[in-house]
């Protein structure tokens, strides 16, 4: 089993400083890297709509330069805003000043201000996504293509540079729906799986089987599938727990706010975007169910009952959401690396 760290960049202009944010990020990171964890997942964020990464490819290789092992991957890098081309061009480019580390992801967006903001219609998102996906594909595989679509137009050129991975850098889609998960099988790409964001667990065991099996149907290798959570570790049970639900409470408020309008909050509880929100509201309620919180043996457990329930080969956490304390955040890192992470390297792990 592989080990990451995940954030969005939830900001909280009251409580936090953007330089220092930054900072501490980065650092947080080399920590990882010496601790063992395997990669690192950043948002793509704008408008202080929730985060402050407007530009993942940015920071990845500033971290490309502090770092020389852990793999660097997006999660996710929003295709509908921009020609499809720069995210081509400066993706090669994390991919090279990194050595080949680049683990690219990328989904639709779902904040209404960045559709708001960059004029774009939400009713395109999909389309938008999966013809800009295509063009990249194509720039970073093909010496020279041209392409004839219903957002791009793009005469016969060679896109520069060209990723260092071959054929290019492994490609995760962000999943949330069953839909998601068969598209994603279709074409053969790898899956991101966030539990506490896309329903009772029960149904997202049931997408992810369908994803595994949809990708044998339609010819493909088994795929990765990073799979997304908190951990809160402590040697005080009591510790882990109060912290758990300090820390998702924040980020709960903090990531329902751009979506509960006063119009929203009329929505039939049947509505998905009602499900939504009700389902991260209540996190803090069923924090020990939905993350990974207690002490490291409880933990050890609890990573193993996920593992039997969804057959986890990587898994990132949410290291620093909800305004977390940095010092916290590297004390439960370490003691993650210390005192859970060896159980699930040895040999005979599943993973």
């Amino acid at each position: 089993m592989e080990f990451g760290l995940f954030s969005l960049f939830d900001f909280f202009p009251d409580r936090q400083n953007e330089v220092t944010y930054y900072k501490d990020t980065i650092d947080l990171i080399v920590l990882a890297e010496r601790l063992g964890f395997d990669s690192v997942w950043l948002g793509e964020e704008h408008f202080y709509s929730f985060g402050i990464c407007p530009s993942p490819q940015i920071f990845l290789t500033a971290l490309a330069r502090e770092t020389s092992r852990i793999r660097l991957g997006t999660a996710i890098s929003l295709l509908p805003f921009e020609n499809p081309l720069r995210k081509a061009e400066d993706f090669a480019m994390v991919d090279i000043l990194s050595n080949g580390r680049l683990n690219f992801g990328v989904g639709r967006g779902s904040i209404a201000k960045h559709f708001e903001g960059f004029r774009v219609p939400p009713q395109q998102s999909r389309a938008r996504y999966e013809e800009a996906l295509t063009i990249i594909k194509k720039a970073w595989t093909e010496e020279t293509f041209s392409h004839e679509g219903a957002f791009w137009q793009i005469p016969a050129i060679s896109v520069s540079p060209k990723p260092v991975q071959k054929p290019m850098p492994p490609i995760y889609r962000g999943t949330v729906m069953m839909e998601s998960f068969e598209i994603a099988a279709a074409v053969g790409d790898n899956a991101f799986v966030v539990p506490w964001l896309s329903g009772p667990h029960q149904d997202v065991q049931k997408r992810v089987q369908r994803y595994r099996a949809a990708l044998k149907e339609h010819g493909h290798a088994p795929k990765r599938t990073t799979f997304i959570f908190f951990m809160f570790v402590d040697q005080d049970h009591q510790v882990a727990l109060r912290e758990g639900r300090e820390v998702t409470g924040a980020y709960a408020q903090r990531t329902t706010q751009f979506l509960a309008t006063t119009e929203q909050a009329n929505l039939p509880k049947t509505h998905p975007l009602a499900q939504f929100l009700t389902l991260v509201r209540s996190m803090p309620d069923h924090i020990e169910e939905r993350a990974v919180v207690g002490t490291p043996a409880e933990c050890r457990r609890r990573l193993h009952e996920l593992d039997d329930e969804f057959g986890l080969d990587q898994v990132a956490f949410y290291f620093h959401a909800g305004a977390r304390d940095p010092k916290r955040a590297r004390q439960s890192m370490e003691l993650f690396a210390q005192e859970v992470m060896p159980e699930f390297r040895g040999p005979g792990v599943r993973g």
